[in-house]
């Protein structure tokens, strides 16, 4: 299989999965140059990523325990890193006028990310591995992407409660991101690795209903509800 073929394979999704959830905003769609430059805020967010993981796999308490890895040295660092680009750029525009923007904005961060990471995956293990990742990290990444947006899109617009809100985006991304990894990096357990699946599918059923609640309840629409992602 040719190079170019094999980079087509690990950039496709990420940018496939980002014009789905921009094709998803029914009402007040952002503009195209705020999209681009936070997807490849996403990928530039690979690099400190990448700093803070190894920095972090050196300590300890963090290297001896698989579950600490997994959580702190991987997911809680990834998705910091998504909602620091997030927040430096998209969160404080004009054009983040609406709570679905987070959804919008975060999932651009988290393709951006995820594009990178895939292509660093690829480029080692090939074909197979773009088409595994293909269905599973990369749909995976725009879940805590959605799930993270859901989130900071209610705390643009929330007054007094802006930061707890701000708080449960990066802890709930950081806990679905966990539990994803964790079930694949135990390898002592048969068949724990399907927990991934389950974790997976719990994600994309929360995403849907995110995006569902937060089209709904656009100010731009027409049939505003007090709907709550539970």
């Amino acid at each position: 299989m040719s190079f170019l073929i094999l980079m087509g394979l690990a950039i496709a999704p990420g940018i496939a999965l980002a014009i789905y959830i921009y094709f998803r905003d029914k009402y007040d769609k952002e503009p195209v140059l705020a999209l681009l430059i936070s997807f490849f805020m996403g990928v530039l967010s690979i690099i400190p990523t990448i700093i803070s993981e190894l920095f972090l796999a050196k300590i300890p308490l963090i290297e001896q325990s698989v579950f600490m890895m997994v959580f702190l040295g991987v997911a809680f660092v990834e998705e910091l890193w998504k909602m620091f680009f997030v927040m430096i750029y998209a969160y404080r525009k004009k054009a983040f006028d609406e709570p679905y923007d987070g959804i919008t904005y975060c999932v651009m961060v988290s393709m951006g990310f995820a594009t990178a990471e895939n292509v660093l995956y690829v480029i080692e293990g090939g074909w197979e591995v773009a088409l595994l990742r293909m269905f599973t990290a990369v749909p995976a990444h725009a879940t805590f992407g959605i799930i993270m947006g859901y989130y900071m899109g209610l705390s643009n617009f929330s007054g007094n409660s802006k930061f707890l809100l701000l708080g449960t985006a990066l802890l709930s991304s950081t806990i679905f991101h966990g539990a994803y990894d964790y079930f694949l990096f135990v390898q002592n357990i048969p068949g724990i690795w399907l927990g991934a699946f389950v974790s997976l599918g719990v994600g994309v059923y929360l995403s849907l209903r995110a995006i569902k609640i937060h089209s709904r309840n656009s100010p731009f629409g027409t049939s505003a509800t007090t709907d709550f992602l539970t």
